[in-house]
């Protein structure tokens, strides 16, 4: 099966929009939308990256500045007609936490004499 790419850079700064308030939600509600129009048109999306970029700096500088960028992929001409598209595994930023071990029941310890409180030995008092 082959493929064709296509890299976009990613949004910089959310979309305003109603009931929508923190700058997390906006960023949030505005990458939605891009990954939503590109998958109607048939584009899985397949990673983000940040790429270096060298850039002019003056007259005669250089300066390196990185890029973020979306990639995204899609089935080949004929193909695409032909084969339905395989479900694809999802990608997580970070692998998943395990769950921490349940604890059983707390047992019944003996009851015996609790140590005295008092101030510690050893200390000469001044």
């Amino acid at each position: 099966m082959r493929y064709e790419y296509k890299v976009i850079p990613a949004p910089r700064r959310g979309d305003k929009a109603r009931g929508v308030k923190t700058t997390e939600e906006k960023f949030a509600l505005t990458l939605t939308g891009v990954m939503n129009a590109l998958g109607a048109e048939g584009w899985e999306y397949v990673r983000a990256d940040t790429l270096p970029v060298d850039e002019r700096s003056g007259l005669t500088g250089t300066k390196t500045s990185y890029q973020n960028m979306l990639v995204f992929r899609r089935v080949q001409g004929a193909e695409l007609a032909s084969e339905p598209l395989a479900p694809t595994r999802l990608i997580t930023a970070e692998p998943a936490i395990a769950a921490a071990p349940r604890l059983g029941a707390a047992t019944n310890v003996s009851e015996g004499a609790a140590p005295s409180l008092g101030p510690a030995s050893g200390i000469a008092a001044e």
